[in-house]
């Protein structure tokens, strides 16, 4: 399994992150890719990935929760500078293999103040995705019309990603999903008592187009709900999707690795 999406780096686990590896290891996890969130934070998860190689895979971005947390412009200029480093062919030491722009997009849930700040530093990012082929790491939030609309700028682009937690409709997920090499991460939300999203996922998601992820610390998957969410709970999602789709865990493992794999090719090649 991978869990293509986990904030490992946060402080949730500095107590104890080398228990919380050795437990996804146990639970058959084999990788784990770790989005970044905004520039000032980017050394310390850099470090925490350096700090288990070819186990925690990094990822570069500014998540549009953190746009105001500083000059955005100066921001998205230095978080580019370290991503135009990484790809160099002789890197400095130290230097990580950025996998994807994320954790990018946008999130009009708690304020939808600063819309158009939100566009345009998404836009960038999607922008850096065309120039250095990169995937994305798509985070959308009572945003879907704003994020279509932008996507559709650059569908004749070749874009790639995931788009990240995904928890809507039918409707919208045969949106997302009509951009051919993108897939949606499923998570702890599948396995709610209440939640709508299994029958959203069985009625319009082949199999092909899911990644699994946790989204670690948040969203802990049922019967760990309300605790700190971790990357092991991930075979909680895998056993609800098994269900789902009437087949084995050891296929879910199988097809899910090899989706996350076609996406984040820079893994592929180490």
């Amino acid at each position: 399994m991978i869990d293509t999406h986990s904030h490992l780096d946060g402080p949730e686990f500095q107590e104890d992150l080398g228990e919380v590896i050795q437990r996804a290891k146990e639970a058959g996890v084999e990788k784990i890719f770790v989005p970044a969130i905004c520039r000032k934070d980017l050394s310390y998860m850099v470090q925490t990935c350096n700090a288990y190689p070819d186990y925690l895979y990094p990822m570069i971005g500014l998540h549009p929760e953190n746009i105001m947390d500083e000059d955005y412009h100066v921001a998205l200029d230095l978080l580019e500078e370290r991503l135009q480093e990484s790809l160099n062919p002789t890197p400095s030491p130290g230097t990580p293999t950025f996998i994807a722009i994320g954790e990018v997009g946008l999130d009009f849930y708690w304020d939808t103040t600063h819309k158009a700040e939100q566009k345009e530093v998404f836009e960038r990012q999607i922008q850096w995705a065309v120039k250095y082929q990169l995937p994305l790491m798509i985070h959308s939030r009572n945003a879907h019309p704003e994020l279509m609309a932008l996507m559709e700028k650059y569908r004749g682009e070749q874009l790639s990603g995931v788009f990240h937690c995904f928890t809507g409709t039918a409707e919208e997920a045969r949106d997302l999903l009509s951009f051919p090499n993108f897939c949606l991460g499923i998570g702890g939300v599948l396995t709610f008592k209440k939640s709508a999203l299994p029958a959203v996922v069985s009625q319009a998601v082949p199999l092909e187009r899911i990644v699994l992820e946790t989204d670690s610390p948040y969203m802990a998957p049922t019967p760990h709900r309300g605790k700190r969410n971790e990357s092991a709970y991930i075979i909680e999602v895998e056993k609800k999707l098994a269900e789902l789709f009437n087949t084995t865990t050891e296929d879910i493992d199988k097809k899910t690795t090899q989706n996350a794999l076609k996406i984040f090719r820079k893994v592929q090649k180490e």
